[in-house]
């Protein structure tokens, strides 16, 4: 090998060490040793920023936008709220969270998806006294196989697929063509985490589970007419044994209902009156056909993607003090609505409105983002803060993004508009129909993902460019005795080992040339090599470092390094037979 070359694999060793033994992210890591090669001579300028200019990149970027519009308007909450339902025992859970997400992620990116369902599951989980660390990793690794079913399901099989176009352009793959081995994976890892997840998974909880919010806020919702919950019992309506939240009473037509059982059905325009947490207000307010009640006119407080929920603590100074919510205006006073009220642990039995405000009384309010700005250093108050993730969800939009979407699937699979072209026109949608903002939008793109896709193509780059992968793939073939099929074998692992210890996408990135190179020596085609690697670069499931998900479940889900080890492992194995078996079979050598 040349100069070049050793150079090249001297600073990806260097990258995978650094990723591994420090704590740099893993853009800057990766930046850095662009930057090398760079500085070296071994990459022009084009080829260090071709990778910020790749179509596949930037339609990840894109497509961040598109999710973006589904989770502003509870689209996914209101697909999974259905499909969850109550489980009948930990296997039956399992089998009900994997298979909506690994269908989700197979159009979504399962990033955002996962970010959507964590909130929900711990809900979710707190509901039907299942041990959050039995339901985490099924969400990641759902998300991660959902996503080896179809060309948009992995920013790592749309990099990878773009890679292969510019390669060969007569070669790319079409919407569905990855289902033939990405659907048989699905079903192995969902049946395998269903009949053996109980046994292979721990039993805890997630870390800072048991910490109790010492504030227990009173909060008053309204049933909206000809909602999807009118008509429906307690029960029914998921309104029943929420975790840190009791409904005390229903007011219906100015009479009281206390001790409200599971039986009892609700209707339009009743008020129900709650006592809980923040977190589980926060959780109540995004419930579709239930809307806080603004005391002041009892008209609905208004829900636009402009507003949020801020808590406050009233000070002495407040000119409200002594007046009950009902009677002080305060919407008019500042412009934000009074969703809830807590003082001193204390459970107040009053209605909001007939609350009298005192010093030290905590309000979560119902206001636009600018009142934190406004209100943080008046003299009313003694504290502001915002409340994380409390923005409106504006359910009346959920079937516009929800048919956004379809638009997009469809066109990319009857093939009238490219993948990029799609992303594009369903990302425009989402933004001039409201289902999301131009802030909220940005706000969204995972910049770090993108910047470390960019900067694989530029190592991928290298990697070809100095001989490096025509030797790495000459190595493989006298390993594999010039047999294609061992051949695949060896890149299969080559995919996994590098996928632990570096992102998915960086990993297939670095070794497309190797599998191009191999195909070429071998004179067969490259095919069965690119879907393999997509497979096993995707398939990261053996440690938390390996795929953004499973890093993203580690914290909730309470685990520990040897709890991938113990479940990924064998679905790696599971999934290599697989793919050994599918892949020649459909895209023969």
């Amino acid at each position: 090998m040349t100069y070049d070359a050793w150079l090249t694999l001297f600073v990806l060793g260097l990258c995978f060490t650094s990723l591994v033994f420090t704590r740099f992210s893993p853009d800057i890591i990766m930046m850095g040793a662009v930057t090398i090669l760079f500085l070296a001579g071994v990459l022009t300028t084009e080829e260090a920023l071709k990778g910020f200019a790749n179509e596949g990149m930037i339609t990840v970027a894109v497509l961040y936008v598109v999710a973006s519009g589904l989770q502003e308007t509870g689209t996914i909450n209101w697909l999974c709220g259905s499909m969850l339902g109550r489980p009948k025992n930990v296997a039956d859970a399992q089998f009900r969270l994997m298979t909506p997400v690994a269908a989700m992620s197979a159009f979504l990116n399962n990033t955002p998806v996962v970010a959507m369902f964590i909130p929900m599951i711990s809900t979710w989980a707190r509901h039907n006294r299942i041990p959050i660390s039995q339901l985490m990793i099924p969400l990641s690794y759902a998300a991660i196989i959902g996503g080896a079913c179809t060309l948009i399901g992995s920013s790592t099989n749309l990099i990878i697929n773009s890679m292969l176009v510019d390669e060969r352009p007569a070669l790319g793959l079409a919407m569905f063509d990855l289902a033939w081995v990405g659907l048989p994976c699905v079903i192995a890892v969902i049946g395998f985490i269903v009949l053996f997840g109980q046994k292979i998974l721990p039993q805890r909880d997630s870390v800072g589970h048991d910490l109790d919010d010492v504030r227990q806020y009173t909060v008053e919702m309204r049933v909206s007419s000809d909602s999807s919950i009118d008509g429906k019992t307690i029960e029914q309506a998921g309104l029943r044994n929420l975790p840190g939240l009791f409904l005390v009473s229903i007011e219906r037509n100015g009479e009281t209902i206390p001790s409200v059982g599971p039986h009892r059905k609700l209707k339009g325009n009743d008020r129900l009156m709650f006592v809980g947490d923040v977190d589980s207000i926060v959780d109540l307010k995004k419930i579709r056909g239930l809307e806080p009640v603004d005391e002041e006119d009892r008209h609905f407080v208004n829900q636009t993607l402009q507003r949020s929920l801020v808590e406050v603590v009233v000070s002495e100074n407040c000119p409200l003090i002594g007046q009950t919510i009902r009677d002080s205006r305060f919407r008019t006073h500042y412009n934000a609505a009074i969703v809830a009220v807590a003082r001193n642990g204390m459970h107040l039995k009053q209605k909001i409105g007939d609350i009298v405000l005192k010093p030290g009384d905590t309000l979560l309010l119902d206001a636009r983002e600018n009142f934190f700005e406004q209100q943080r250093f008046s003299r009313d108050f003694l504290l502001t803060s915002q409340v994380k993730n409390s923005r409106a969800i504006r359910h009346h939009l959920s079937v516009v993004a929800l048919v956004i979407l379809g638009g997009l699937v469809l066109s990319v699979t009857l093939q009238w508009l490219s993948m990029l072209q799609a992303s594009m026109l369903a990302a425009g949608l989402m933004l001039i129909t409201r289902c999301t903002t131009s802030v909220v939008a940005r706000k969204s793109v995972d910049y770090q993902v993108l910047i470390v896709i960019a900067a694989s193509i530029a190592l991928g780059t290298a990697v070809e460019k100095t001989g490096l992968a025509r030797g790495v793939a000459d190595t493989l073939i006298s390993l594999s005795g010039d047999q294609p099929l061992m051949t695949v074998v060896m890149i299969f692992i080559l995919a996994t080992f590098f996928t632990s210890i570096l992102s998915n996408t960086a990993a297939a990135v670095v070794l497309f040339p190797i599998a191009i190179a191999s195909a070429e020596t071998l004179s067969v085609s490259p095919m069965p090599f690119v879907v393999t690697l997509m497979i096993a670069a995707t398939a990261s499931f053996a440690t938390p470092i390996g795929y953004q998900t499973n890093l993203m479940v580690y914290g909730p889900g309470g685990y520990r390094f040897s709890d991938y080890l113990r479940a990924g492992i064998p679905l790696t194995l599971l999934v290599f037979l697989i793919t050994l078996v599918v892949v020649p079979a459909v895209w023969p050598f």
